[in-house]
């Protein structure tokens, strides 16, 4: 069976797209390297000049009023044009989308919705078997029954709870972060290791019993401020982290684990965090074989704050000189079987994943092996360098690749000065 993605602009944008400051990034063939874009009617147009990454383009004070009108950019291509080519495999030699982050680094929260609070309470017991699955859960809600959602995190009621839980051997490290006072914040993946639209996601060749976590993630300065938000899918390997959590790296941190996009929408009078707590998204997967599932995410059943999360991020007690992008967490329980019966939902090799919300748009991905999708092999030393190369860092760093024979081809191409 074949599977198409998503391949215009009005297939991957916000419904409102026309009152919306989108930004992101695309690979651009003529630069070999990545380049920051707006959205533009339609069009994508470089805005390198003005930050030549996104985390520094997120640091201005006058980002809304320099993008709100765009037309004044150069023009990189139409949009349709660019995702009608951003698909698994797009190589160098294409121009396609990226993920809108950079520089900036990948945290993700953990256990913020009770809907799949039992469901990591159950990873955890089963201890990474999926067939036990069933009758763990049936076992646990017996003993605290399957709504927590008027528990309030940190609260005198969660910890009178937890004590009558000690008290049966029920507690557990999840229970202990979705209503206890401590959020569960962690590092999803280094800094340039998002994939984009249209990209693959990787599962490592180890785990059997996975599944996509539809999520909104935040865009944080390095001041702490929310200047954004985009889509993102936090892959999980529900086996891997159920038999310890001193795995999560592993479960977690992976070649295409982590999906970002496509496009980063900017807080202004039309999009607020308002407009964000709001957000219902909805999550498809089609597998080669016919399978299909529908499931949602409402950010209204979040049972802490956006505010409170990125607060406890970011702070005295860390900083973040590049500013960081933080995954919400997700509401989806994959509960539904596919692997068979009382093993809950895992996926098969091929299958698309599209999250969506009417705000932010659209984020397709094709699930493969981590090991066997394109390697990661562009990070920040390579972005410096072709930075320096194009003549878009302090004139310093850019004379430094003056006698670079390696990037005189992009000098010749992109930056006349240097010929």
């Amino acid at each position: 069976m074949t599977i198409d993605f998503p391949n215009t602009a009005s297939d991957i944008l916000p419904d409102d797209h026309g009152n919306a400051i989108l930004v992101g990034r695309v690979w651009d063939p003529r630069v070999s390297g990545p380049t920051p874009v707006v959205v533009d009617q339609g069009n994508l147009r470089d805005i390198s000049k003005l930050a030549p990454t996104i985390s520094q383009l997120l640091e201005r004070d006058d980002l809304v009023s320099q993008l709100r009108n765009p037309s004044g950019f150069p023009l990189v291509g139409t949009l349709d044009d660019v995702a009608a080519a951003s698909k698994p495999g797009a190589g160098s030699q294409t121009l396609h989308l990226l993920s809108p982050n950079d520089l900036q680094a990948i945290k993700a929260s953990g256990v913020t919705f009770v809907a799949s609070l039992l469901e990591r309470v159950i990873e955890e017991q089963a201890r990474g078997d999926a067939s036990k699955a069933d009758l763990i859960r049936t076992e646990i809600t017996g003993i605290i029954g399957d709504d927590l959602s008027q528990i309030e995190p940190g609260s005198k009621k969660a910890a009178d709870i937890k004590e009558v839980l000690i008290a049966k051997g029920a507690w557990s490290q999840y229970l202990e972060v979705g209503i206890g006072p401590d959020a569960e914040i962690f590092t999803k993946s280094p800094p340039m290791s998002a994939v984009g639209h249209g990209a693959h996601v990787g599962l490592h060749p180890i785990s059997n019993w996975n599944n996509p976590e539809p999520e909104v993630v935040l865009a944080v300065s390095s001041k702490g401020k929310i200047v954004g938000a985009t889509l993102g899918n936090d892959v999980n390997l529900r086996d891997v982290e159920g038999r310890s959590a001193l795995l999560l790296g592993k479960a977690k941190d992976n070649n295409g684990s982590c999906a970002i996009g496509p496009f980063i929408r900017i807080f202004d009078g039309n999009f607020t965090l308002e407009t964000v707590k709001q957000a219902d998204l909805k999550m498809a997967v089609d597998g080669q074989d016919g399978y299909h599932l529908d499931a949602g995410s409402s950010m209204s059943q979040i049972s802490r704050s956006p505010e409170s999360l990125a607060a406890q991020a970011y702070g005295k007690h860390h900083q973040y000189p590049d500013g960081f992008m933080l995954f919400l967490g997700t509401m989806f329980a994959p509960t539904d079987d596919r692997g068979g019966k009382g093993k809950g939902f895992t996926h098969e090799m091929g299958d698309l994943v599209t999250i969506s919300t009417p705000c932010l748009g659209k984020l397709c991905n094709q699930v493969e092996r981590s090991d066997t999708i394109a390697p990661w092999t562009f990070g920040i030393t390579a972005l410096m360098t072709n930075l320096a190369a194009r003549g878009l860092l302090y004139p310093a760093a850019s004379a430094a690749c003056q006698n670079d024979k390696k990037h005189a081809l992009i000098r010749n191409r992109v930056c006349p000065r240097f010929r």
